[in-house]
């Protein structure tokens, strides 16, 4: 069997040249994209294996038996949860959302714990101090304990510095620093703590392992007991939910492709399947013509009468529904009394009129003109009739003693 034979020869053709020239672009892509998993990305995400890479530091906590997660939702979420038992690691974020700024400042005030990295990590914490270091260092420098806390017996941390701390509260309390600056400092806040890091150098892959670098990282966690921990991933770029991850230029991609397929199935199909002219109008009868031509039929049978039992058969559906009383057989005269006991204010010749619509409903050699005024008698019976069942209109409901001589009417009918 031939592969789409239901195209011809010049179309499948065509399609294989289109599915052949999007793999020949996938399979370029992926070699000549930019990698981002490779020591030239600075970024401390969890994610990467890379020199400056976090992962290292992820995959400890995790076989430490640390109750650990990434977070990758907006921390307004994270907020709303937080508690006493709530940790929380910015590496290296980047925001300068108000919003962020108060859901970092809504977990420490109910109690959390939170370690943030760099500069735009003490921009993030509320009291923040930090700003652009006195002096750029390219090589690691050990720093130098200067605390009495805990903290400051790390033992040797080495660190490349990206930020100072602007030293004078007395709430802060430096407990490392490199060539006079602070590069760990510590502090309270609300009910929380917080600890800031000069820049992400201890928890990196490349540098973990190097000193008591991963001491500091523990540390400035905190106790694992009783503790829930976060690695933020939310503030890194442009990662905010699960469908951040198909941007970038595989988006870019994509969407070419999905134009440019767009484009070549519309220019091959539509060159022969549209039309050559435009279409006529199609003829449409209008509603009188409808009126004439059915009135016509009617006038060639000879059946006026039928019009008369069709208007009066209809007339006497709609006055037993309206009376509650569906599916009763009654004569003209009968529904008549049934009609004026429960709608007084219908015309007193409603008796007569419906008695000459039901004999001129059998009458073969009813004129057409009688025929049209009948009808009309009727419609307009009809249209009182609707009028006076109205919900402002409605009379009670009809009595025991009406319902039973109707339905004695009825009887006797039947028996004669």
């Amino acid at each position: 069997m031939r592969f789409l034979s239901s195209l011809d020869r010049r179309d499948r053709k065509l399609l294989l040249w289109c599915v052949g020239g999007t793999l020949a672009l996938a399979v370029l892509g992926g070699f000549l994209l930019p990698n981002g998993n490779n020591n030239e990305n600075r970024l401390p995400s969890s994610y990467l294996s890379g020199q400056h890479g976090a992962l290292a530091a992820y995959e400890t906590l995790v076989r430490s038996g640390y109750p650990v997660e990434r977070w990758e939702h907006p921390l307004s979420e994270l907020a709303a949860v937080a508690g006493p038992d709530t940790v929380v690691l910015f590496a290296q974020p980047f925001s300068r959302e108000k919003d962020d700024l108060e859901a970092v400042r809504h977990i420490l005030e109910r109690g959390g714990r939170v370690l943030s990295t760099g500069f735009w990590g003490g921009y993030l914490l509320p009291g923040g101090a930090s700003a652009p270091p006195r002096e750029f260092n390219f090589a690691a420098c050990q720093l130098e304990p200067e605390g009495l806390d805990p903290l400051a017996s790390s033992g040797e941390v080495w660190m490349i510095p990206e930020a100072t701390w602007q030293v004078g509260k007395p709430n802060d309390r430096v407990q490392y620093s490199c060539a006079g600056q602070p590069a760990v400092v510590e502090y309270n806040w609300g009910n929380g703590h917080v600890v800031w890091w000069a820049s992400s150098t201890p928890l990196e892959n490349g540098s973990l392992a190097r000193g008591h670098n991963l001491d500091l990282l523990l540390k400035s966690l905190g106790p694992r007991a009783g503790k829930h921990f976060y690695w933020d991933e939310s503030l890194h770029g442009e990662i905010r939910s699960t469908w951040n991850y198909a941007g970038g230029p595989a988006l870019t991609v994509l969407r070419l492709g999905v134009l440019g397929l767009a484009l070549l199935v519309l220019f091959s199909f539509s060159r022969r399947s549209g039309p050559v002219r435009d279409l006529p109008s199609p003829v449409r009868t209008t509603p009188v013509e409808f009126v004439e031509a059915l009135g016509s039929l009617y006038r060639n049978a000879g059946a006026a009468n039928t019009a008369v039992a069709v208007a009066w058969e209809r007339f006497r559906r709609e006055a037993l529904r309206l009376c509650g009383m569906q599916g009763e057989r009654m004569d003209a005269e009968q529904l008549a009394v049934v009609l004026q006991r429960r709608y007084p204010e219908l015309d007193e010749t409603l008796e007569a009129d419906l008695k000459s619509c039901a004999e001129a409903a059998g009458n073969d050699a009813l004129h057409p003109r009688e025929a049209l005024r009948l009808v009309q008698l009727l419609t307009a019976h009809l249209e009182k009739l609707r009028k006076a069942a109205r919900p402002q209109a409605v009379r009670p409901v009809i009595s025991g003693s009406l319902r039973a001589k109707a339905v004695e009417l009825i009887s006797q009918e039947r028996a004669s």
